[in-house]
């Protein structure tokens, strides 16, 4: 099971070429995906013409969707964003925090582009590919 941040879906949608877009390629041909559904909720809100917000709704609504938050996450999320900060790290989204607290609670790996997910990795074991 892995979850794709709104940073891949973005650049997937958009055609662009990389190594994540490669990536996410690869896993909707062969690994299980699930979306939370905050990922949801801004990769679709991101679309301005109708047809494309149709076609990737279509694609989006058959992967299994996870509640990212919950009371215990927001909890252990701004635990982690505390930390993080104490270390120097800020992390610049509320959201990214989240699925990111998300993921490691649920040993959940991440394929992401942002760099708020770095730090995550490097010092609360966020397991990302």
């Amino acid at each position: 099971m892995v979850i794709v941040d709104t940073s891949v879906w973005i650049d997937f949608f958009n055609g662009k070429i990389d190594k994540q877009t490669d990536k996410l390629n690869e896993l909707l041909i062969n690994e299980d995906l699930i979306i939370g559904d905050i990922i949801l909720a801004e990769i679709l809100q991101g679309f301005k013409s109708d047809s494309d917000f149709n076609t990737a709704k279509n694609v989006l609504i058959e992967l299994p969707c996870y509640a990212i938050s919950s009371k215990e996450i927001a909890i252990k999320s701004s635990e982690n964003f505390r930390f993080l900060r104490k270390k120097g790290f800020t992390v610049r989204k509320t959201v990214d925090m989240l699925i990111g607290t998300f993921c490691i609670e649920n040993n959940i790996p991440l394929l992401h582009s942002d760099r708020d997910f770095q730090p995550m990795q490097k010092h609360l074991g966020l397991v990302c590919i």
